[in-house]
């Protein structure tokens, strides 16, 4: 316990120091006094502050619930809170491209779960993420014109204008990807499971495939049992992990609402909730844990015209990423003593 215990905080070193030295970066080259004595603690700000940790819970409770849900009885609701926010500390210390997501089979497992259910549980939890990408960003797109959303490059700055068109490309390319990602997911896992299962078993034949033949074949045993287990859900249990799942990424969208609500107030509030879904499709392909860095920048760059100065977009990058980040590093820092203790002490048990 003690070697993975270690093994772990010391991978929590590289992304609190990259977000410190984006923390120390930002302060250094934009943030200065005269912009932080302006700031009053009046009531509007200490309700914005209380609201934005509030649905900072939302999220948490959302994917809570969906845990709950879909594990059928098997994770009680301590249990998968905290599932979700051991799962929000490995996005926390992960490069975005791996996320906590594809770590919830792990955690699903020590929680006392079999594996291949585990595996199911989670390829479930991948489709309805992909899916409310898939659902809400064209109907945010629909709403808002292209100059408001991704930033009139023809008014900007030759800089600002590459920067802005550079975010409309990747969020184009990553969304195309989502959309694909999601077509498998859903043809794996109700639309034509057993031509999924036929075809990756069929490539993990190839000479070349050989050495992954194992781990192909269990993926398309999984994906069945995936789609066998989902589609005798009933409508009930569809309206609940789909209201988790929209819970959970609304109220992450809100948290940067209610900083704008009470440090902007004249900010229109539903750019600031549209932009969040172009923030986070792009932070999907970061290369730093949890976003480190770039999630700061992007912020502070991607909202600087809604802001007007540059120390406040600073200042209110890093109030949104204290609650989006920040929190669940000292959080599962915190927990990783008792979990990994009871993993122990259960194993031991198991093993009388």
């Amino acid at each position: 316990m003690a070697k993975e215990l270690s093994k772990t905080l010391w991978r929590t070193l590289l992304p609190i120091a990259l977000s410190a030295g984006v923390a120390v970066w930002l302060f250094k080259k934009d943030i200065d006094m005269e912009t932080l004595r302006s700031i009053r603690l009046d009531g509007r700000v200490i309700a914005g502050l209380l609201l934005a940790l509030f649905f900072a819970f939302g999220r948490d409770f959302g994917l809570s619930w969906r845990f709950h849900t879909i594990a059928d009885g098997a994770l009680s609701w301590k249990r998968s809170f905290r599932t979700d926010l051991m799962c929000a500390f490995t996005s926390a210390i992960t490069p975005s491209v791996v996320g906590g997501s594809a770590l919830a089979i792990f955690y699903l497992n020590r929680e006392g779960i079999k594996l291949g259910r585990a595996t199911t549980l989670t390829l479930t939890t991948l489709f309805l993420d992909e899916l409310f990408f898939v659902v809400f960003c064209p109907l945010i797109i629909l709403i808002i014109p292209s100059d408001d959303l991704f930033g009139n490059e023809a008014a900007l700055s030759e800089g600002r204008a590459m920067l802005l068109g550079g975010v409309r490309l990747v969020f184009w390319l990553v969304y195309t990807g989502i959309v694909i990602w999601t077509a498998i997911l859903y043809l794996a896992i109700i639309g034509k499971p057993e031509m999924m299962e036929r075809l990756l078993k069929r490539i993990g034949a190839f000479r070349i495939m050989r050495r992954f033949r194992a781990k192909i074949d269990g993926l398309a045993d999984n994906m069945l049992a995936t789609s066998q287990w989902v589609k005798a859900q009933d409508r009930g249990w569809w309206i609940r992990v789909l209201s988790g799942t929209v819970v959970s990424w609304f109220s992450r969208y809100f948290v940067v609402n209610v900083l704008f609500w009470a440090f902007i107030p004249s900010s229109s509030q539903l750019l600031v909730f549209g932009r969040q879904f172009v923030v986070w499709v792009v932070l999907m392909v970061s290369p730093t844990p949890g976003g480190s860095g770039i999630s700061e920048w992007l912020f502070a760059t991607y909202y600087g015209d809604l802001i007007g100065a540059t120390a406040m977009a600073a200042i209110l990058a890093l109030i949104w990423r204290f609650f989006s980040y920040y929190i669940y590093l000292v959080i599962g820092i915190a927990l990783l003593p008792a979990y990994f203790g009871e993993h122990a002490r259960r194993r031991a048990e198991n093993s009388k």
